[in-house]
């Protein structure tokens, strides 16, 4: 992979990790397709609804979001990162953005889900 400082790519990964971090689901969405595609260890999901969807549940969980690493080049970035949610402290994740048109077209979301399954099997139903 080509790496560019100012790859557009880049610099969309870098706005979607501090959307992240500071529970912005409304700037996240901002920098994604209407027919994005995000698959993760929960499974995959399809169009911008499932996609806000996804990112508000992360986001009432997230305690704090430390940036390990960002990279990219003009089509896809990685970035790298550490979640402390309040179900699982310290969960490092890995995202593999693809771009297109400007807009980012999909994500393969990478971590452990076992200390999530864990803490979900402990929460009671409403």
């Amino acid at each position: 992979m080509k790496t560019q400082s100012n790859g557009q790519a880049l610099q969309i990964a870098k706005t979607y990790i501090e959307a992240i971090a500071s529970r912005s689901v409304d700037t996240i969405t901002s920098v994604s397709a209407d027919d994005v595609v995000c698959t993760s260890p929960r499974g995959r999901i399809v169009g911008m609804q499932k996609f806000r969807e996804f990112h508000q549940g992360f986001a009432r969980m997230i305690k704090k979001v430390t940036v390990l690493a960002v990279y990219g080049d003009d089509d896809q970035a990685v970035v790298l990162y550490s979640a402390d949610t309040h179900p699982v402290a310290n969960a490092v994740v890995a995202e593999l953005l693809k771009v297109k048109n400007g807009k980012i077209a999909s994500t393969e979301v990478i971590y452990d889900a076992t200390p999530f399954a864990a803490y979900t099997a402990t929460v009671q139903p409403h």
